[in-house]
């Protein structure tokens, strides 16, 4: 697949796996998210791997990340969104989901899902709705899987 690269000012978004810092991203994954605690480095290592992963970098430093699972046909699963907080109020969050609405191999998708505990106002903007109809979904969800 195609490495997609925009640059507003000193900041770059990337598909470019190659400069993705693993330890920033697991540190944000596993320490500071609500939704991957204590999640093992192979396991983001691993997520990677098997994602269109954006990279939101100042620098060179990475300062944000999202993950897209997708069959690049009919629907596609966004996750792992984070700007790390020093950055926050930058408008960066907004152009990430612009960039990953926008990528090339994401159109035309019949399904887009995402879980949020506090973002839907930032989702909704591109879109996002809430689930039509929640009875049609089903889960299996074990929020405690990475705790020791």
């Amino acid at each position: 697949m195609r490495i997609i690269t925009q640059t507003k000012g000193a900041f770059t978004i990337s598909t470019d796996k190659s400069k993705l810092d693993i330890n920033v991203i697991h540190h944000y994954l596993s320490q500071e998210s609500y939704w991957s605690k204590d999640i093992p480095v192979a396991r983001i290592q691993k997520s990677i791997e098997n994602a269109l992963c954006f990279g939101i970098f100042h620098e060179n430093k990475q300062v944000g990340y999202a993950k897209v699972v997708s069959d690049f046909s009919t629907m596609a699963y966004l996750g792992d969104v984070f700007v790390l907080e020093a950055y926050r109020g930058q408008g960066l969050s907004k152009w990430l989901l612009e960039t990953i609405m926008s990528h090339p191999e994401l159109q035309d998708l019949r399904r887009w899902i995402l879980l949020t505990a506090d973002a839907h106002e930032l989702y909704q903007k591109y879109g996002w709705k809430p689930i039509a109809s929640p009875e049609k979904w089903m889960e299996i969800h074990r929020p405690d899987i990475y705790k020791k």
